[in-house]
């Protein structure tokens, strides 16, 4: 890796700029920081071309790209910044990659310039080597820490979860995080910025917050591992967590590779009898559209994963790593898109694409399903027997879940279609998007469905009864 050169030198009064990058798809957040001149990078995501178009629109140049914990949730664009702007990579030193980088260890001070200083500080609980970064401005009147990225550690409300290294690693983690997120607190002043990774709606995370902004004051004051004793917050919290997506455990092994720039070229555009070979042949054709768009109609066996939700963690999480992928959408934009995200995860090739008129994927008719309501269920389980199926996480259905529904988690959608009961299936979740998945999943397999689009909110103001903790 290139030597970067010397930053140049900063005028005192430069204002320091803080560049949040957010990836909602993922529930994460990267960051850009620069003075005016150079700049340095947190916990970049794969696609780069994000970061470059934030430092060329601020007309400043990188110098240094910082990870906080090598990644479960996503491939980092991290190693390619650093080989495409000879930038310095600092990864924490008792990392075992790969690649060459400047080995950092805690309390290692990185001047990225005159006006941009940042301390590394060993704060493990997310993974044994996780760094925070803290930011001082030694030019400032005072140096006080503007602003400390806490990657996976201290979250918004919350802290990363302790548990993706293995049960035999997660009583130790756990004590690591309390111990870490105490370090914090008492190094970092009230004032100061907590800028961390995760949290956004990042299963890393072990509970969720709408906080989108904080500070280490308010940490202090509301902050559960900052409130509570050791014990009582080990156990709350571990008590909390729920499954995490199964492709986590392939983003460590290509993190420590030294992944590159991907390829976001366009795939192969594929024809109808193509996509209909790929089908038989058990590959995974995945529709973009939205779920109206598809209940209305889609080429027979497709799933339907829309790129207006979570679209590459649930795809991630149900397909069995390596199948063949290929991608349907209204327009070339969509594929784009659902590209962009996917190989954020690590799925850099596809099999191919269609866009454009669903009746032209394929040789015979398309097929298609009902949508509905909770009232529309309350109305009909008046007339007919019908089976509901709840594809909500496990802890959204101990709090509360519709009386004789048959509870089949999302991710277990595929596994466990045998042992849905028979007959018709009204599928729902807590809005809509992941019972669109789990219908078509079902359907594929050539099971009636109905799929609830409405708010789980709505099924206790509809009468349905209830029960649950």
């Amino acid at each position: 890796m290139t030597t970067p050169a010397p930053p140049p030198p900063a005028s005192p009064n430069r204002a320091i700029s803080i560049v949040p990058l957010e990836t909602p798809s993922l529930g994460d957040r990267s960051y850009v920081v620069h003075d005016g001149q150079v700049a340095f990078v947190v916990d970049p995501q794969r696609d780069i071309d994000r970061v470059r178009q934030i430092l060329d629109d601020a007309g400043v140049r990188l110098t240094h790209a910082l990870e906080t914990h090598i990644h479960n949730d996503y491939v980092t664009g991290g190693y390619a910044l650093a080989q495409a702007y000879g930038a310095a990579y600092h990864v924490n030193a008792d990392d075992e990659v790969s690649f060459a980088r400047v080995p950092t260890r805690d309390g290692d001070v990185i001047d990225v310039s005159p006006a941009l200083r940042v301390t590394a500080l060993a704060t493990p609980g997310h993974t044994f080597t996780h760094l925070s970064y803290a930011l001082t401005s030694p030019n400032a009147d005072t140096n006080r820490t503007i602003a400390v990225f806490t990657g996976g550690s201290l979250l918004f409300g919350s802290t990363g979860r302790p548990d993706l290294l293995g049960p035999e690693h997660t009583d130790a983690l756990a004590r690591h995080q309390y111990a870490s997120a105490h370090r914090l607190a008492a190094h970092v002043d009230d004032a100061a910025q907590v800028m961390p990774t995760h949290g956004f709606g990042s299963f890393c995370s072990s509970s969720q917050s709408d906080a989108t902004e904080s500070t280490m004051g308010r940490e202090r004051r509301t902050n559960p591992v900052l409130t509570q004793d050791e014990q009582a917050w080990i156990e709350d919290m571990l008590d909390g967590l729920d499954v995490y997506p199964a492709y986590y455990v392939h983003m460590g092994p290509l993190n420590a590779a030294g992944p590159g720039d991907p390829d976001l070229s366009p795939p192969e555009p594929t024809d109808a009898a193509t996509l209909r070979a790929r089908l038989e042949a058990g590959e995974w054709v995945v529709d973009l559209r939205n779920r109206t768009a598809f209940a209305a109609g889609h080429v027979p066996g497709t799933f339907n994963l829309g790129i207006d939700g979570q679209m590459s963690t649930y795809l991630g999480w149900l397909m069995p790593w390596g199948t063949p992928l290929t991608l349907l959408g209204e327009n070339a934009d969509q594929v784009a898109q659902a590209q962009r995200e996917l190989v954020r995860i690590g799925i850099d090739t596809l099999a191919g694409q269609a866009t454009g008129d669903p009746a032209s994927w394929t040789p015979g008719p398309l097929a298609g399903f009902e949508r509905a309501t909770f009232a529309d269920l309350a109305q009909v389980r008046h007339h007919r027997p019908v089976n509901v199926v709840d594809v909500r996480r496990a802890p959204e259905w101990a709090e509360s879940h519709i009386e004789g529904a048959f509870h089949l988690p999302l991710h277990e959608a595929l596994r466990r279609r045998a042992e849905v009961p028979a007959g018709e299936l009204w599928v729902h979740c807590a809005g809509g998007y992941r019972a669109s998945i789990a219908a078509s999943i079902l359907a594929a397999g050539g099971l009636t469905v109905v799929a609830i689009d409405d708010e789980f909110d709505e099924a206790a103001k509809a009468g349905l009864p209830m029960t649950g903790s």
